[in-house]
C-alpha cells in the first residue's frame, strides 16, 4: 500500500494532462488559435505533434517511431518506475519528483498509443525573444512536469552530493 502512495503524483498528472487534452481535442479546431491571456504572453492552440521535443524526428520511419517514441519510452519510464520504489537512498521528495516525470512520460505516451503517434500540444507562451525564438514551443501539462521535475531532480541531486563532500 505504501509503494501505491508514490504514484498517486503521476495519476493526478495524467488525469490532468489527459483531461487538458481531451478539451482542447473537442474545443479547438487543429491548428487554431482559441484564447490570448496575459497580453500576447499566454496562447491556448491546438497542434499535433508527431516527434519528440521540437519536433525532433518527425521524418522518421514509422517503425523507427514506434521503437524510439513508444518501446523506448516505455522501457525508460519503467525503469524509473522500479527506481522509485526500490531505492532506498532518496527522499520522499525526490520520489514524488520521479512519480511526476513518470506521470508526465506516460500521459504523451498515452497519446502516442491512441492519438495515431502524435501528441497534444495546446501551450503557447511567448519568449520575448530569448534564445532568438518569438515563441517557445507550444506543448502541454505532461511536458511541464517532465522538464520542471527533471530540472528539480538534478538540483537535488547536486545538493545531496555538495552535502555528502561536507
Amino acid at each position: 500500500m505504501k509503494n501505491i502512495k508514490l504514484f498517486i503524483p503521476a495519476l493526478i498528472v495524467i488525469l490532468l494532462d489527459q483531461t487538458t487534452k481531451i478539451l482542447v481535442d473537442i474545443f479547438i479546431p487543429i491548428g487554431t488559435t482559441k484564447y490570448s491571456l496575459f497580453g500576447d504572453f499566454l496562447r491556448i492552440v491546438h497542434v499535433r505533434n508527431d516527434a519528440v521535443a521540437f519536433s525532433l524526428g518527425s521524418s522518421f520511419d514509422p517503425l523507427v517511431k514506434v521503437a524510439l517514441f513508444i518501446i523506448l519510452p516505455l522501457a525508460v519510464l519503467t525503469f524509473v518506475a522500479l527506481f522509485m520504489v526500490r531505492e532506498k537512498d532518496i527522499s520522499y521528495f525526490q520520489r514524488t519528483l520521479l512519480s511526476l516525470l513518470l506521470g508526465g512520460g506516460l500521459g504523451n505516451l498515452i497519446d502516442r498509443i491512441f492519438r495515431h503517434m502524435s501528441v497534444v500540444d495546446f501551450i503557447s507562451t511567448n519568449n520575448y525573444g530569448l534564445f532568438g525564438m518569438d515563441r517557445f514551443p507550444t506543448y502541454n501539462i505532461a511536458d511541464a512536469s517532465v522538464v520542471i521535475s527533471v530540472i528539480l531532480l538534478f538540483i537535488t541531486f547536486f545538493f545531496k552530493k555538495k552535502e555528502n563532500k561536507n
